[in-house]
């Protein structure tokens, strides 16, 4: 997966098989292009728009005796291409993970086919999570978002955004883009694909609502808590392939996963619910970016709400799944060590019966004869 080791067979140019194995070269020819597209005045108007940020906005701030200015960033059609070449470069990232950290990993321990799709899943979910949280809590903590929960809401539309949250949306839209292709690159079984396509398709319509909908800063947050408790699941996944019997992980999982959800609900509930809904600017003006109505704010609460019920859903079974597969080892232990106790006493009448039949009175007249 991702970057492949070279075979002795040459596939043909550009069949399947030679895109697969060569899919991250091609990627990195693509985006060469764009940069190298910076070097010449024809083409730099062009390569800005897939590199660079766009809408930048400039506001005077007045924060001592000389006038500063803070640049701000909203959003528009442009940023199609900006999330077009952050794929890119979110696909050669990911060959790298896989061929410098994970491919690594898989030749020492040996995995089998199910557990090698599993670790490589993990591992680059782990990795992706684990940067996604830095980076989004340090935006958290610079933008004061942690200490006053009501700028949440207040002051809704927040259409100006700072370019660490912009470019941070940015990344999440081109990541989650890059995994469709990467079911393709990765020989993805059909019957995983469903349900990989459920969840990249819930990652996009939920970033890209928060995202048009002004609503980026609950999303942020919503965000940085999610992608946490996801990551203890793909670690204590990780920790469970290497030692099967170091399942701690999954308890404290199941723990944060719970609240998680309950967090995710009060959070919206109290954005969406109360602290829109009692706002000064009421109404629909695309203009201005508002979309502070009713049936908005309904469709918004329902669709985080039918998201975090499937979530539980799919969390009921896997815990169900996961007593029910210990009960069967449980079981199948008793059984062995039954069985080898059975086997233990039959040895032991055996034993008995052969010793008391040496000293039988036959044994001993044969004997003195």
């Amino acid at each position: 997966m991702g970057i492949r080791k070279k075979t002795t067979k040459n596939p043909p140019v550009l069949s399947h098989e030679f895109v697969i194995q060569n899919h991250a070269d091609i990627v990195s020819c693509v985006a060469m292009v764009f940069l190298l597209g910076l070097m010449f005045e024809i083409t730099s108007k062009v390569a800005v728009l897939f590199i660079t940020v766009q809408y930048n906005v400039t506001i005077p701030a007045n924060a001592g005796p000389e006038e500063t200015a803070v640049n701000y960033f909203h959003y528009g059609l442009k940023d199609v291409a900006t999330v077009f070449f952050y794929m890119l470069v979110a696909i050669i990232m990911h060959a790298i993970i896989q061929e410098y950290v994970l491919d690594k990993i898989n030749r020492k321990m040996h995995f089998s086919k199910t557990k090698h799709s599993k670790f490589n899943e993990s591992g680059q979910l782990s990795a992706f999570y684990l940067f996604s949280c830095l980076w989004g809590a340090s935006i958290l903590v610079s933008e004061n978002l942690l200490s006053n929960p009501v700028s949440l809401w207040d002051g809704y539309p927040h259409t100006l955004m700072p370019f660490q949250l912009k470019f941070y949306y940015i990344c999440q839209l081109g990541y989650w883009l890059h995994a469709i292709p990467e079911l393709y690159f990765q020989k993805t079984k059909k019957e995983d694909i469903p349900r990989q396509l459920v969840y990249i398709s819930l990652y996009m319509v939920q970033i890209t609502g928060a995202y048009v909908l002004n609503l980026n800063r609950l999303g942020l947050v919503l965000l940085v808590l999610h992608y946490f408790v996801e990551l203890l699941f793909h670690v204590a996944r990780l920790i469970y392939f290497s030692n099967e019997d170091r399942q701690t992980g999954f308890t404290v999982w199941a723990v944060l996963f719970v609240l998680g959800r309950l967090l995710t609900l009060s959070l919206s509930v109290l954005t969406v619910g109360f602290g829109l809904a009692g706002a000064e600017k009421q109404g629909l003006n695309l203009a201005e970016g508002s979309f502070n109505v009713l049936f908005v704010r309904v469709t918004v609460l329902a669709a985080i709400c039918t998201t975090q019920a499937f979530m539980m859903w799919k969390f009921i079974n896997f815990q169900l799944r996961r007593w029910r597969e210990h009960a069967q080892t449980q079981t199948l232990k008793k059984k062995s060590s039954s069985s080898k106790s059975k086997s233990k006493k039959a040895n032991g009448v055996n034993g008995s019966v052969g010793a008391s039949g040496a000293d039988s009175p036959r044994a001993r007249k044969e004997k003195s004869s």
